[in-house]
Parts: structure tokens; sequence; C-alpha cells
């Protein structure tokens, strides 16, 4: 029998366990899916930083994955821009925030308890969380467009980078 102290460690993989990584990646698909039906060209922009996160949360680079987030963010920005609804905006933010946030903790995830580690669950409730406190939000600046906005696209734009950046600084 071989002593325990004489027995290899496997090394732990550091790699964001794969079911935040295909979350992330569906979450990304659903904002670029509803910034598409607000206005193309911004879908298109919004589905780049889709593949942004894949390949952040990838190569653990937190770098990249805050680069997709501003390019999601330019796109939802442009789509609004072009004259996209306000519904289809909203889902968008709300999807693209939990995309980036699933990318960002699954890198954690990875880094401390490895590829292997049961995180099911963890990622599960923290995604949950995070759509909440992102409907919530949502919710919040859609009540606020309607009862000030009215007919006045420029205010609406305004109200929507507002709430977004409400969302951001309230999920961090």
């Amino acid at each position: 029998m071989v002593p325990m102290s004489a027995r290899p460690v496997a090394e732990r993989d550091p790699r964001p366990p794969t079911a935040t990584v295909v979350s992330s990646l569906l979450a990304a698909g659903i904002a670029a899916l509803a910034a598409l039906v607000a206005a193309p060209i911004g879908g298109a922009v919004v589905g780049l930083a889709g593949a942004g996160f894949v390949a952040g949360a990838v190569r653990r680079s937190p770098r990249t994955l805050s680069r997709a987030a501003g390019t999601g963010a330019v796109g939802i920005a442009l789509a609004g821009a072009l004259g996209g609804a306000t519904e289809p905006l909203l889902v968008s933010g709300v999807a693209l925030v939990l995309a980036w946030d699933l990318a960002d903790h699954g890198m954690s995830l990875g880094e401390q308890v490895g590829r292997a580690g049961r995180t099911r669950r963890n990622a599960a409730v923290h995604a949950g969380a995070t759509l909440f406190a992102g409907a919530l939000s949502a919710g919040i600046v859609y009540g606020v467009y309607l009862a000030a906005a009215g007919n006045r696209p420029v205010a609406a734009l305004a109200l929507l980078l507002f709430g977004a950046v409400a969302l951001a600084s309230a999920l961090t």
C-alpha cells in the first residue's frame, strides 16, 4: 500500500465549469436576439459581444469579458439610437448583464474549485439572483419610462442608459 504522502496529487483544472460557459452563451444569445428584434445592426454588435464572453471565459481573461460587455452596451445603445423598441432593449440589457455575470462567476468558480467541481447548484442560484435583480431593475426603469417619457425618444434613450448604469452598479 502506498502512503498518502507518496500518492500523486491531481492538479486542479482552473478553467471555468462548462455549465457556466454554456449558460453565459445562452444569455448572450438571448441578448443578441432581443437587440436584433429592436434593430438588426445593434443585434449584430451584441452578438459579437456574446462571442467575446465565451472567449474571455475560456481564456480566463477579465479584460476580454469587460471589452465584450462594453461592445454589448454599444450594440444596445446603437439599437436604441436607431429607434429600437424599449421592451426588447431592456430584455437585451438584462440578458447581457446576466451573460457577463455568468462568465465572470464561472471564472471565479474555476479558480476556486476547478472545472471538475460540483458547481451547478451554485451557478444556478447565482444566475437566479442576478436575473431577479435584473428583472426588478428593468421593471423599475420601464415604469419610469412609461410615466415620464411619453413621445420623447431622446428621453427614452437617456432613461435606458441610466437604467443600464443603475443595473450595472446594483450587480457589483
